[in-house]
């Protein structure tokens, strides 16, 4: 069986619950293999080689800048790319940085987040603005708390969760409909919201799955979560497709493709 490989990207610790479940809901998957880069030791460039990236919970991350330019290597390379919690703001402070052209920080990491956008970055814009705080604390805090979540019809999120749904949060910290303006214009789906209107879910248009959620799938009681299994759906067809043109360049190197380790779970 070809493995399907899926990075985490993320401080491995006994004290995130998300991150014990992790292997856990990889287990439901006897193809899934995987691999966690804690971001201290992690090189953004190598991420792509990996069937699926996953940035999990557990902010502020030990290097939030190798965070941040992993995600901006999964998504111009078009791996398949899920964030959850923190991944999720720190999938919305790339988009800013690297799209959008705003030196946008996470409130939580101020030091770490001031190098702003890259210069070289896929945006259009002419000039990088001052630092601002983009993930910020939130006016009441999801930490512990269930609520729901409002889906944009015809959305990736939708195909997943319906029109709307109850998800479990663990986050203090996250993004506003107001700061969320900018980003919308350039390209950014909200594509689940609160009751209010506030960021839940953001997506981006195209046939490449990048998506992050605000709330934590990982604590869901039903397992695997809708949310983790389009992921894994993704992954395994970026999967099928490197093999496929492993084959198509040499027959031989299909050889032994099925034989993957499994150590990382």
């Amino acid at each position: 069986m070809n493995p399907t490989r899926i990075a985490l990207i993320g401080d491995r610790s006994t004290a995130v619950r998300a991150h014990e479940r992790i292997p856990q809901i990889a287990s439901r998957y006897d193809d899934v293999d995987l691999h966690w880069l804690p971001t201290a030791e992690l090189v953004p460039a190598e991420v792509t080689a990996f069937d699926g990236v996953w940035v999990v919970p557990g902010s502020p991350y030990a290097d939030e800048a190798r965070v941040v330019d992993a995600i901006h290597a999964a998504r111009t390379g078009g791996a398949p790319l899920l964030g959850t919690c923190g991944g999720y703001q720190h999938m919305v402070l790339e988009f800013a940085r690297n799209v959008v052209g705003v030196a946008a920080r996470h409130a939580e990491s101020p030091v770490a987040g001031e190098a702003g956008a890259h210069e070289a970055g896929d945006g259009d814009a002419g000039g990088a603005p001052a630092s601002t705080a983009l993930i910020t604390e939130l006016a009441c805090s999801l930490k512990g708390r269930s609520g729901q979540v409002d889906v944009v019809p015809g959305s990736r999120a939708a195909a997943a969760l319906g029109e709307r749904s109850f998800e479990r949060f663990h986050c203090s910290f996250g993004l506003t409909a107001a700061d969320a303006e900018p980003l919308v214009a350039a390209g950014l789906v909200l594509s689940g919201t609160s009751p209010e209107g506030e960021p839940r879910v953001v997506e981006l248009p195209g046939d490449a799955f990048w998506l992050g959620t605000a709330f934590q799938p990982e604590l869901a009681d039903a397992q695997p979560h809708a949310v983790v299994d389009g992921f894994v759906t993704a992954a395994r067809g970026r999967a099928r497709r490197r093999l496929a043109e492993r084959l198509a360049e040499s027959p031989a190197a299909g050889v032994g493709a099925g034989l993957g380790a499994t150590a990382g779970r």
